[in-house]
């Protein structure tokens, strides 16, 4: 069985099983014609009697899932396209890796896969045949910072849930700008500077490369609370305690996220 046919049922803040079968059948596909091998960075140019579905929005609807292989990630959906990446099945700090998907490519019995692509430069995306990838999740969250009214806020169902200040990175280390997303959850992460809390995302700080993780931008606490809001990271975003800590049950892996 292909992965590309399977979609986990919601947890019941989602919808449940109804709303992911809604939304499975609300996909909209898009009958494109010209040569076998789209141009780079493109599926508009593909074969007469191919489906391209968007899966991710970024914001009220969003899929995600672990792989399955260890596949190459294709710039384009093509095994002659260029190799720009690899699934890895862990993240630099020992968590399962996940990657939000943005389309599908069908063309006969042969469906690609558009993920997204933690690390640099950031804002990668690539295509990988769909047995590569499991179970399909399905999740209505979407987190927005903003770096310059220093505010984070989490959104379900297009609605917001969640709110509070933020820190993020001080002039010189930016936060970076973006659509990313939620790598995994941690707890405890050894020592008062990082909170109880935190969250890896598929950011990385442009030009702090000898960070944890290789300069990977999290969310996490802080032992300087009176430093937020404000901008007195490495590029990481920061927030008080209290606040990460009524974050934390109500964000999941998969999470899009999206910093201005």
């Amino acid at each position: 069985m292909k992965a590309s046919a399977r979609i986990a049922t919601p947890p019941a803040a989602c919808g449940g099983a109804g709303a992911a079968l809604t939304v499975a059948l609300c996909l909209v596909f898009a009958v494109c014609a010209a040569r076998a091998d789209p141009p780079a960075g493109s599926v508009r140019a593909a074969d007469a009697g191919a489906l391209v579905a968007t899966l991710s929005d970024f914001k009220t609807l969003s899929r995600w899932a672990y792989p399955q292989a260890a596949a190459d990630v294709h710039r384009d959906p093509s095994e002659r396209s260029p190799v720009i990446a690899r699934l890895q099945f862990l993240t630099s700090d020992g968590q399962a890796q996940v990657y939000l998907t943005l389309r599908s490519y069908t063309i006969g019995s042969v469906t690609w896969i558009s993920v997204s692509v933690p690390g640099r430069p950031n804002g990668r995306s690539g295509w990988v045949p769909a047995e590569a990838l499991g179970e399909m999740h399905v999740s209505d969250e979407y987190l927005r910072v903003n770096r310059r009214t220093l505010r984070a806020t989490l959104y379900r169902g297009g609605r917001p849930i969640w709110g509070a200040p933020v820190g993020v990175g001080r002039p010189g280390l930016p936060t970076p700008a973006g659509r990313f997303y939620v790598t995994e959850k941690l707890a405890a992460m050894g020592g008062a500077f990082y909170g109880p809390y935190a969250l890896g995302t598929s950011a990385y700080a442009p030009t702090l490369s000898d960070w944890p993780g290789g300069g990977v931008v999290g969310i996490h606490g802080t032992d300087e609370p009176e430093l937020i809001p404000g901008r007195p990271s490495h590029g990481c975003m920061r927030l008080r305690n209290a606040d990460i800590t009524r974050l934390w049950p109500l964000i999941r892996v998969g999470t899009p996220i999206e910093i201005v």
